[in-house]
């Protein structure tokens, strides 16, 4: 599992690494199988909504000490563009498509989504003074 945060405290436990460091992100990887996670899961579990239980993002950022990413939505559409170009140029992907991967949406069609969205953000853009 993933995190990306903002900030992050100066010692992370043994479960927890960053992968990535940037100016403004750090990217964590979580070690969800350490018993130590599994253990810190149970005590934050509590029922999200009737029937639902599972671990709000912000009590177990609260326990860790990190501040998580809340990018705007522009940064986010461009990270998903150059994600979904790494995926459509990657060897393994390449490789499922030649065996007959077949599927009823395929990268095109995503990069199209992120498109519209981009071209729909534009459109809603306040005019700036």
């Amino acid at each position: 599992m993933k995190l990306y945060a903002k900030t992050i405290a100066q010692t992370l436990p043994d479960w927890a690494t960053v992968v990535t460091k940037s100016a403004d992100l750090f990217e964590i990887e979580i070690n969800d199988e350490h018993p130590n996670f599994q253990s810190l899961l149970e005590e934050l579990a509590t029922e999200i909504e009737p029937g639902t239980i599972g671990v709000k993002a912000e009590d177990l950022c609260s326990r860790l000490g990190i501040e998580m990413s809340n990018a705007h939505l522009h940064q986010l559409i461009e990270q998903a563009q150059t994600l979904i170009s790494l995926i459509a140029t990657h060897p393994h992907y390449e490789q499922l498509l030649k065996t007959g991967y077949q599927p009823d949406l395929n990268i095109a069609d995503a990069q199209t989504a992120l498109t519209y969205l981009q071209w729909e953000l534009e459109r809603n853009r306040e005019p700036s003074d």
